[in-house]
């Protein structure tokens, strides 16, 4: 059995470098932190006339930015004016990224559905 320390101590936080030709390089994409999975949920919903709705406003571009790092690990995009910024980039490029973060992050079509029944 593993202990508290040793699951802690576990570097369980993968990351993969994605080519995007369409910006001339390759960016790194990295599994989210559970506290980071949870916020970029809870991004997806919003209100509307005091019911929850599914905001799927800058989808691909939340969920990119929520993964995508410098060579530190540090994230690139963090305000909702850079996503936004993010977002007027290539489609092309974006739905690359977004596929790799899904696929390393355990994200489907099944979450998208889920996000927007809750």
């Amino acid at each position: 059995m593993l202990s508290k320390e040793q699951i802690l101590a576990a570097d369980d936080i993968k990351t993969e470098t994605v080519d995007v030709p369409e910006w001339g390089g390759s960016v790194v994409i990295r599994m989210m932190s559970g506290t980071a999975r949870d916020a970029y949920e809870a991004s997806m919903v919003g209100f509307k006339n005091g019911q929850r709705v599914a905001d799927l406003t800058n989808m691909r571009a939340k969920l990119v930015a929520a993964t995508l790092v410098d060579e530190s690990g540090e994230p690139l995009f963090t305000s909702e004016a850079e996503i936004a910024a993010l977002a007027a980039k290539s489609a092309a490029a974006l739905e690359r990224l977004f596929k790799v973060a899904q696929r390393i992050n355990g994200l489907g079509n099944d979450s998208v559905e889920e996000a927007q029944k809750n």
